[in-house]
Parts: structure tokens; sequence; C-alpha cells
């Protein structure tokens, strides 16, 4: 999938208002350049590839490790808590992933009958228990999805500080998108 075996057929342009919003009914053009407005494109396209990207090394690392995203999710969320010494609970583990306790019962039932994770008594809370994730499935998780980050860490690190605030900036600017404007709460299907 991607570069190596592109689709074959008429090409379909996903993200320029010219073709798909000709009218500026959504996207409001005035004031920008045919050049402008290649540019924006060229970003849209690229945050196309990167979202691709993203999915297929998500995919592949759930297939390597036989687990789905929530799963995965969950495994590191506790690596990360266990590398800076939080004890990661039930409850921890159901707030970072945003779903009820019942459900991550089930899910830690999965991953502990998989090898994946030991339920421990907690430290200090004797009403609650601590999630370890195993040794084997923690040098997994590095293999598979720490080698990733490291690259993406270094292609960071590459970029001027000046750079690192634009980009840092621009996807802080564009995760506000998803919230819907105040004077807009009931979405695109109220117009």
């Amino acid at each position: 999938m991607g570069a190596e075996n592109p689709p074959r057929g008429p090409r379909v342009v996903m993200h320029d208002p010219r073709l798909l919003d000709p009218d500026q009914e959504l996207v409001q053009r005035a004031g920008l350049s045919d050049a402008e407005l290649s540019e924006i494109v060229r970003v849209l396209e690229a945050m196309r590839r990167w979202r691709e990207a993203e999915r297929a090394m998500s995919e592949a690392s759930q297939r390597y490790m036989k687990l789905g995203e929530t799963d995965m999710r969950a495994l590191r969320f506790a690596i990360a808590a266990q590398r800076q010494g939080v004890v990661a609970t039930p409850s921890l583990i159901a707030q970072y992933l945003g779903i009820s306790t019942a459900s991550v019962t089930k899910l830690l039932d999965r991953l502990a009958e998989g090898g994946h994770i030991r339920r421990l008594p907690h430290p200090t809370d004797r009403r609650s228990i601590a999630i370890e994730v195993t040794d084997e499935t923690r040098r997994a998780a590095r293999a598979s999805v720490g080698r990733t980050h490291a690259r993406r860490f270094d292609v960071i690190a590459a970029l001027s500080p000046e750079q690192r605030d634009t980009v840092a900036r621009f996807f802080d600017s564009l995760a506000a998108t998803a919230d819907p404007p105040a004077d807009d709460a009931h979405g695109p299907a109220a117009h």
C-alpha cells in the first residue's frame, strides 16, 4: 500500500477546495493566490500521508503484538507509567483511554490472559491493584513502536528551535479544530 503500488485509474483529489468547494460554501479563499492555495493543499496532502503512515504503523504493531488498538494504547500507557515511577492502576488506564472501568477490567483480563501484564497488589492503596507490563511485552513494544518513535524524535531534533515552535503551534491549532465552535455546537449536520 502507498507509493509502491499507486491506485489505478483516475486520480481523485481529496483536499483542494478549488475542486471540492468551488462556490466557497465551506472554505473561504478570498485573498489567497493560486500559489498560496497550492501550498496549503500540499500541507493537507502531507498530513494525509502522515495519517496513512501512522495508521499503517499502528496496524503493523497491532499485528506484530497480536493486539487491538485499545489494548496497545493501554500497554503504551502502562509502560510509560512504569518508566516514570507511576503506579498504573485500572482507574488511571480507564481515565487515559476514556473508557469505563468495567471495559478496562475486560481489557486487562485479555492482556493478562495473553501474558502481557501482571496484576499486583498496589504498593500503597490496598483497595487498588497495580498493573505491570511483562518484560517480554515491553521488549516487543520497544522493538515495534519504540524504534519508530525514536526515528520521529530524530526528525524533530533536526529542526531549528523556531521550526519546532512553528510545528508545535501548528499541531496545537489543528487539534483545537476538533472542538466545534461555540456558535456551532450542533456540528455540520445542523447546516
